[in-house]
């Protein structure tokens, strides 16, 4: 399923993340595509919101991976900017992540190509506070009335 969304503020981008968060599941793996600040850390914390996890959602550029516990689901935050490969991702954890009560959301993960096995990909492009924002995954996330 594809589906396509225009945001006009920071804020309209965080209520379309609830929106995704309310519908993920445990194993759910999110593969962020967009330049530097193209506003994945806000849609982050949508999505955490979504989960009811709070907006507590800080950028994993320096952490490389933020966790937010709480509730049915846990949220582990990536920044893959630094990661280039297998070995990389075994160094750094990151399979130990993956659980059928977490959901992983990984920024720069075109750095990462083909080895998340992510089934929810995220595309945001846009410039001052506009964004257009694509969501594609294997499965139907939103109504119809969505597309």
């Amino acid at each position: 399923m594809r589906y396509i969304f225009h945001t006009k503020s920071p804020e309209e981008s965080t209520e379309l993340g609830k929106r995704l968060g309310k519908v993920l599941v445990g194993g759910d793996v999110i593969a962020y595509r967009g330049g530097l600040g193209a506003g994945k850390t806000t849609f982050t914390r949508g999505i955490a919101l979504g989960m009811g996890l709070g907006d507590c959602v800080s950028s994993p550029t320096f952490a490389i991976v933020n966790e937010y516990r709480g509730g049915e689901l846990s949220l582990c935050h990536f920044d893959m900017y630094r990661i280039n490969g297998e070995d990389a991702l075994e160094t750094l954890g990151y399979y130990d992540y993956i659980s059928d009560d977490t959901v992983i959301c990984a920024e720069w993960s075109e750095n990462t190509a083909g080895l998340l096995d992510e089934n929810i990909t995220v595309t945001i492009e846009g410039e001052g506070d506009e964004r257009d924002i694509v969501i594609e995954s294997d499965r139907e996330l939103f109504g119809k009335e969505d597309e």
